[in-house]
């Protein structure tokens, strides 16, 4: 049978995975294709009764372009691919290539004869590293997360809790009597799973899974966009611990990078002798700070690739969100840049207008195909709308990260307190832009990096004022609206900075002063998700109201988080080393008023300064309301109260 002929009856047994149609050649060079992942790369398939692998392979500036692998001793005269018209999309039914099988594609440029082995970009799964192989592979597999799926929206939706627990795969836990390996996705399963449910936590997310290289990179150095890394098992065993989770109701935000790529000679960089996938001008194509390539969010074909990769994590692997990382390196042309080094765009302007387009796009398509779910951006600037809808002209995010929070924050807690009265605003200046737009407060794993430290090791004083000031920050988190995010270790005060070639301190987490710290994180996770006033309206303005926000000399805040029927949580938070005795609350209304949690209590490792479990109002005036609490605020510490 002829290329041609076998092409054409593998897309009449191949149906909707497989070859190319027209329509598919249009959508994709018009950046409009959403699931290019069906039809481009290797998809095994069979043709009159053969079986085989249909592979095809976006090349426009080759001379010539040959899939080698096992099945044709890595010979490129074996199997030459056949450019379909002038679209430059090359593609071949190779009888002989089965699932399992190794394969590149060995490129042939026009220019020079530049000839170079590259991994499939639309790979589904790739060898270990440092082997740079792909692996023709199916991606059958039956979900058992039906009752998950069928109610995630709600899981999800703005108004439900959301409380994410940071995780990095390799460095989580660790097998020390095998050489300290990494578990493997399906032994990590039912261990995450049950530690994330003991502490409450409503969402996992998970640090890049994608296929990288360099282990070192964390996964922010992607190769195989479309491959849960090999490192830890195959494209199933990724699948049994998203399906896992699911089972046990605990979400799956993957953290995905669509902002930069490695230059590795078997990736997406100079793919076909040419800047294809990444833009061609330094100035806009090389990353300065990761030394990394930039995509090309201009050209069409790249929009369709990585919106097509993102919708591909939510389609076939059930993701519950994206987490999109280094949004502001996108937006901005000067990101990282001194004056000379970057070029403004057809406006004169610094905006990167095809990457606001690209995540537009990004955001209509996922929201279209998947409502139940959202996206997340970290973005660091005051980029406007980040979270507003495309149709009046957001970006149409669901969710941002409020990085300002964390910054202001950490700067705050990390001073002697002492020192805190005249930094109070680092406090209280978050609400002056806290719902322009929809926040996560992240204490994630950039936090803990390169040479900041751990949380705890940010905490000053002694031990017991480090492990005090760590719980106040946790329950200052939690008692703030926006959802929220804690990296790994942080739930036990880690006393490390995290190493990704480790495991976490595990052997100390059961310490009595760690114990504590998770019995907290456990409690806070309780409560955040029972009470609808600390989250229901975590995104909106209702849902907060100052009771007292000036105490600067005696470093106290105290506000109301509300739910949408108006019932109120109270919360009071001392981050003075002094307790304030004899300390009046104002309330908005009479009876008794039960304490929900105070990080002082002996359970979690405090000293237990107030011993009540509920204070009477008294119609005493205070914070400009006719009800107050006469209480006791501990020391470095933060309390929760509710009417009854």
């Amino acid at each position: 049978m002829s290329a041609r002929k076998a092409v054409g009856a593998a897309a009449r047994a191949a149906g909707d995975a497989g070859p190319l149609t027209d329509e598919d050649i249009r959508l994709f060079h018009e950046g409009s294709h959403a699931r290019l992942y069906e039809k481009l790369g290797a998809h095994v398939t069979s043709v009159d009764g053969v079986a085989g692998t249909y592979f095809a392979v976006w090349a426009p500036d080759a001379a010539r372009v040959s899939v080698v692998g096992d099945f044709n001793d890595w010979d490129p005269k074996r199997h030459e691919l056949r450019l379909r018209g002038s679209p430059g999309i090359w593609e071949a039914f190779v009888p002989e290539a089965g699932e399992g099988m190794l394969y590149k594609f060995h490129v042939t440029s026009r220019y020079k004869g530049h000839e170079v082995y590259k991994a499939d970009p639309f790979g589904l799964y790739h060898e270990v590293a440092p082997k740079t192989a792909s692996i023709v592979w199916d991606l059958d597999y039956a979900w058992d997360d039906g009752d998950w799926m069928a109610v995630r929206g709600e899981r999800n939706s703005l108004h439900a809790p959301m409380s994410i627990y940071e995780v990095h795969v390799g460095s989580w836990m660790r097998v020390a009597e095998e050489n300290n390996r990494s578990l493997s996705y399906r032994e990590l399963a039912p261990k995450l799973a049950e530690y994330a449910n003991k502490l409450g936590f409503t969402h996992v997310e998970l640090m890049p899974v994608m296929e990288h290289p360099f282990f070192g990179s964390w996964g922010y150095q992607v190769t195989g966009y479309f491959a849960p890394t090999s490192r830890y098992g195959t494209p199933q065993d990724f699948m049994y611990l998203v399906d896992y989770l699911h089972q046990e109701g605990i979400g799956v935000i993957l953290d995905w990078v669509p902002s930069h790529f490695p230059n590795d000679v078997h990736g997406l960089g100079f793919f076909d002798g040419t800047h294809l996938y990444e833009h061609g001008d330094p100035r806009r194509g090389i990353h300065p700070e990761w030394d990394s390539y930039i995509f090309d969010y201009s050209r069409p074909e790249v929009r369709s690739f990585l919106v097509s990769n993102a919708l591909f994590w939510l389609d076939r692997y059930h993701a519950d969100g994206l987490r999109v990382d280094s949004v502001s390196s996108m937006l901005y042309l000067d990101y990282a840049r001194a004056e000379g080094e970057w070029l403004a765009n057809e406006h004169g302007g610094r905006e990167n207008l095809g990457a606001v387009e690209l995540v537009r796009r990004l955001n209509d398509e996922v929201y279209r195909a998947h409502p139940d779910t959202q996206t997340m951006a970290e973005e660091a600037s005051a980029w406007p709308h980040v979270t507003g809808s495309t149709g009046q002209g957001g970006l149409g995010f669901g969710l941002k990260w409020d990085l300002g929070w964390t910054n202001d924050t950490l700067s705050y807690v990390s001073r002697e307190p002492s020192e805190r009265p005249a930094h109070h605003n680092e406090l209280t200046f978050r609400m002056m832009y806290a719902f322009d737009e929809r926040f996560v407060l992240p204490l994630s794993h950039d936090q803990v990096v390169k040479g900041q430290g751990s949380l705890l090791g940010k905490m000053p004083g002694d031990e017991a004022q480090r492990f005090a000031n760590l719980r106040l920050l946790l329950s200052y988190m939690y008692s703030q609206p926006g959802k929220k995010l804690l990296f790994m270790g942080g739930e036990f005060g880690q006393r490390e900075e995290w190493a990704h070639d480790g495991a976490l301190s595990w052997e100390f987490a059961e310490l009595p002063a760690q114990t504590g710290i998770q019995r907290l994180v456990e409690a806070l996770n309780r409560l955040y998700r029972e009470e609808p006033a600390l989250h229901e309206l975590d995104c909106e303005a209702a849902g907060f109201e100052w009771i007292d926000p000036n105490d600067a000399r005696h470093s106290t805040l105290s506000y109301l988080r509300r739910s949408a029927s108006g019932e109120a949580v109270a919360i009071a938070l001392n981050f003075s080393a002094e307790p304030r005795e004899g300390y009046r609350l104002g309330v908005p209304s009479a009876g008794l008023w039960r304490v929900l949690l105070n990080t002082d209590a002996a359970a979690f490792g405090g000293s237990d300064q107030t011993a009540a479990d509920a204070i009477e109002a008294e119609a005493v005036e205070a914070h400009g309301r006719t009800q107050s609490l006469r209480l006791t605020l501990p020391a470095l510490a933060a309390v929760f109260f509710k009417a009854d």
